[in-house]
Parts: structure tokens; C-alpha cells; sequence
């Protein structure tokens, strides 16, 4: 009776890792099935995202000039920018844009912003930008009469060819209109309404304004405190109209008025509507990559994946056996796993995403390696196979943390610091690395254990099959 219950552990703890490795089995098929069915199937809800370089498209690289603005407003700025181009080209129906906001590196001189917007499947770049320069940058700005007039009085004297310099005489700002800081950062909504007065606003078009709640606050304290001024409206930097502020304006709503015709109004409240810039943008380089330059540099990078695949598991095989047959395996659930969340996340690959994939399959056997060599000086000290495993693991694991860590740190600060495209490579590698660690330490671990067990002066086949290189 007590020898059955002795027996009863044991029995249980050899069958215990052959149910482990068999459940890790049919979770790598599962995946692999969600895999190949969201991949075949059209329509599907967790497609591969392709990069502009692999799936054709226009990249269009804007800078922002934020010389007018207090540094400390640049961050929240770029990202309001950021907002209204993405709604911007999503109107017109792009299939999932990307716009970035970077920022140059201060050793490299002037920290500039700049503005990155990937159209995959547009191949119209001068409909892009055309699009995206419809909207407009609404400002609004005191008058300066001193200026002013001091501008006129200047300009009649070099009409009558004079060359005196007119300075107003309270030594104010030569700048005919002045900064406020209320631009379309704060707007909230326009609408197009007609006038109902008589005269001159009889029916005519005007663009009404509502500014958010900042806005509203800013825009009551600038007609407040500058009651009898003229505040000047600006479109893209052309002055559309100057009304006098008779009264502090509070409620957040203004109107434009500028001689508008039906058809004008209505356009402008539509730009003013889809997003007003915060920021003026210039372009500074376009490209257009064609679907079929795109779809031969996806076969070209999934054909060299597939290679570099099967490069590494036949030297796998060849070397290490029947653990270098277990490392194939988890290499192929490494390889599942990444597709899989390549869908999940998801993550939008690039060719620099694709060969950071690549590369990090070969550093995916990096820990296999690490512990098969340990477990084989083991192994050959007379230890069992599953016994040399365990040691191979726990000696192997120190040098498997410091070369990972090492990767993903190199990882994050390439993300941290790289532009668009180099991100696209961190992400993937830094990914790859993490999740090499997770199998190698999970799937590996467990096959391994689940192997029968055997020692090397057993001289079975089995035994020969844990052996490496060249030697028996």
C-alpha cells in the first residue's frame, strides 16, 4: 500500500513535462492557424500593416516654424498640428496615414520640428499636398495705427524720393500688427451664416467662429483690454478683414467677414472645421514610391526571411541534433509568435522593420546556443540529459540576460533618438529580442524536459542524438 503512494509522485512528475510540452505544442499551432487564417482571408480583422516603402505611396516631409512661439508651447503645438493633418487626410479617404512629428537632434545645430505624412496608396503627391495646403493658418493680431501710419508716411516719402526713416514717436514696435496669441489652435467650430443688417452686410456671407474655452478666455481679455484697437484677422498671413473692438467680447464667438462670395464662405468653413494650423508649415521634400517598386521589395524581404530561416535551422539541426531540432521549434513559434503580433499590436512594418525581423531570428538561437554548450559539457561529465538541461539553463542564463538587455537597450535608444524609418527597425529588433528570451526560456526549457531520458555511456541512439559537432 505504501509503495503504491511512493510510486504515485514519481510517476506524476515524469508525465508532468510531456503534458507541458504538449500544451505548448498546441498553443504554437493555434497561433499559427490565427496566423495563416488572417493572412489568407481578405477582409480580415487583423491584417499585416505595410509601410509606405513596402505598399507604394507618397512620404511628405513638412517643417514647422515656431519662431513666434514660446519653446515651452512647441511640444503641444506639433501634436495639435499633428491632430489636424491626420484629419485632414483622412478626409480624402487615405487608408490608414501616418504622420509623425520629429524633432532634430540638437547636436546637430538649430532644433527644428518637422512633420512626416506616409500616404500609402497615394500616388498623386501633387493631390496630396494640395489637400493638406488647403488648410488654413488663422491668426488674429492688433493693428499698430503708430506703425501704420508711420508705414504710409514712409512710403510717400519714397514715392516723392526721399530717404528719410519714419519712427513712430513713442518709440512703440515698427511691426504694423502684433502678436496676440490667439490663432486656430483655440478654435472649436465655424459655421457659415448671412448677414440680416442692411446695406453692404445685406445677405452677405460671413464665417462665424467659436473658440474653445481657453480661447474664449483669451479672446475676452485681448477685446477688453484693447476696446477702440482694430484686431486684424489673418488667413495664411493675407488680412481678410480688421474690425474695431468696440466692447469686450465675452461667449467665445467672433465672426469673418471678408467680401466672401457663397461658394468661398462655404469652402472656408469646411478647412476652418476639418482643422485650423496652429503652426505654419513649409514643404521641404517629397517622394513617391510606386505599388510595384513596394510589392518587389516586400517579396524580396520576405524571400530573404525565409532563407535566413532555413539557414539557421538546418545548421541547428546539423550541430546541436535533437536539441538543435527543439530550438527549430521554438524558433518557428519565435517566428509565429512575432507575425502575430506584428497583427495584434499592430505594428506597421517596413523594410527596416523586415530586416530587423531578419535579424533578430538569428539572435533568436543565440540563447539555444548558450545553453546547449553548457548543457553539453554536462552531459558529458556523465549527468543525465534532463539534469544537464536544468544546469545548461541555470549556468546560461546570466550571459542569455546581459546580451538581451544589452539588445533592448540599444533598441530603445534608437527609437528614443531615430526617425521614422529607424524606429520602424527598433521597434521590430527590440521586440524580437524580448520575445527570443521569452521562448527560448519557456518553449525550449520545456521540449527539452520533456525529451526522454538518457546519458552519454548509454551509447543508444538517443544518446548520440544529444550529442553536438562532429563527435559521438
Amino acid at each position: 500500500m505504501s509503495g503504491n503512494q511512493n510510486n504515485a509522485p514519481e510517476e506524476t512528475a515524469k508525465t508532468s513535462p510531456v503534458f507541458r510540452a504538449i500544451l505548448v505544442l498546441i498553443i504554437g499551432v493555434l497561433i499559427g492557424y490565427f496566423v495563416y487564417a488572417t493572412t489568407v482571408h481578405e477582409g480580415s480583422k487583423y491584417p499585416f500593416r505595410l509601410g509606405l516603402d513596402l505598399s507604394g505611396g507618397s512620404h511628405l516631409v513638412y517643417e514647422a516654424d515656431t519662431s513666434s512661439v514660446d519653446p515651452s508651447d512647441v511640444p503641444e503645438l506639433m501634436n495639435v498640428l499633428k491632430d489636424v493633418i491626420e484629419r485632414r487626410v483622412n478626409v480624402f479617404g487615405v487608408s490608414e496615414p501616418i504622420v509623425q512629428v520629429e524633432t532634430s537632434s540638437i547636436v546637430s545645430g538649430e532644433q527644428k520640428e518637422r512633420l512626416v505624412v506616409e500616404l500609402p496608396g497615394v500616388a498623386d503627391v501633387d493631390a496630396a499636398i494640395a489637400e493638406i495646403g488647403r488648410t488654413p493658418l488663422l491668426e488674429f493680431k492688433l493693428v499698430n495705427l503708430q506703425a501704420a501710419a508711420a508705414a504710409q508716411l514712409q512710403a510717400q516719402f519714397e514715392t516723392s524720393g526721399g530717404n528719410v526713416n519714419v519712427i513712430p514717436e513713442d518709440g512703440t514696435s515698427s511691426e504694423e500688427y502684433i502678436e496676440t496669441g490667439l490663432t486656430g489652435r483655440y478654435l472649436k467650430s465655424s459655421e457659415l451664416v448671412f448677414g440680416n443688417g442692411t446695406g453692404s452686410l445685406a445677405n452677405e456671407p460671413i464665417v462665424s467662429i467659436t473658440f474653445t474655452d481657453d480661447g474664449a478666455a483669451l479672446f475676452e481679455q485681448i477685446t477688453r483690454e484693447h476696446t477702440g484697437e482694430q484686431l486684424a484677422i489673418f488667413l495664411d498671413g493675407e488680412v481678410v478683414s480688421a474690425p474695431r473692438i468696440n466692447e469686450a467680447i465675452s461667449g467665445g464667438k467672433a465672426i469673418i467677414s471678408g467680401n466672401f462670395t457663397a461658394p468661398e464662405a462655404r469652402e472656408l468653413v469646411q478647412n476652418l472645421n476639418f482643422g485650423a494650423l496652429p503652426l505654419p508649415i513649409e514643404l521641404l521634400s517629397t517622394q513617391t514610391i510606386g505599388a510595384s517598386l513596394g510589392n518587389e521589395i516586400l517579396q524580396k524581404g520576405v524571400k530573404a526571411g525565409a532563407v535566413g530561416l532555413v539557414l539557421v535551422l538546418a545548421f541547428m539541426f546539423i550541430w546541436y541534433r535533437l536539441p538543435g531540432v527543439v530550438a527549430g521549434i521554438a524558433l518557428l513559434m519565435y517566428a509565429l509568435i512575432m507575425l502575430a503580433l506584428f497583427k495584434f499590436i499592430p505594428v506597421t512594418l517596413t523594410s527596416a522593420g523586415l530586416a530587423g525581423f531578419i535579424l533578430s531570428l538569428g539572435m533568436a538561437v543565440d540563447a539555444n546556443v548558450l545553453v546547449f554548450e553548457r548543457m553539453k559539457e554536462e552531459f558529458r561529465s556523465g549527468k543525465g540529459s534532463r539534469e544537464a538541461a536544468r544546469i545548461g539553463f541555470q549556468r546560461a542564463w546570466s550571459a542569455i540576460r546581459d546580451g538581451n538587455v544589452t539588445s533592448i537597450l540599444s533598441a530603445v535608444i534608437l527609437f528614443w533618438f531615430g526617425t521614422s524609418i529607424v524606429k520602424g527597425f527598433a521597434l521590430v529588433f527590440g521586440l524580437g529580442v524580448a520575445i527570443s528570451m521569452l521562448t527560448a526560456l519557456t518553449v525550449t526549457r520545456t521540449l527539452l524536459l520533456a525529451l526522454p531520458e538518457t546519458k552519454k555511456e548509454e551509447k543508444t541512439l538517443l544518446s548520440r542524438l544529444f550529442g553536438s559537432g562532429f563527435s559521438k
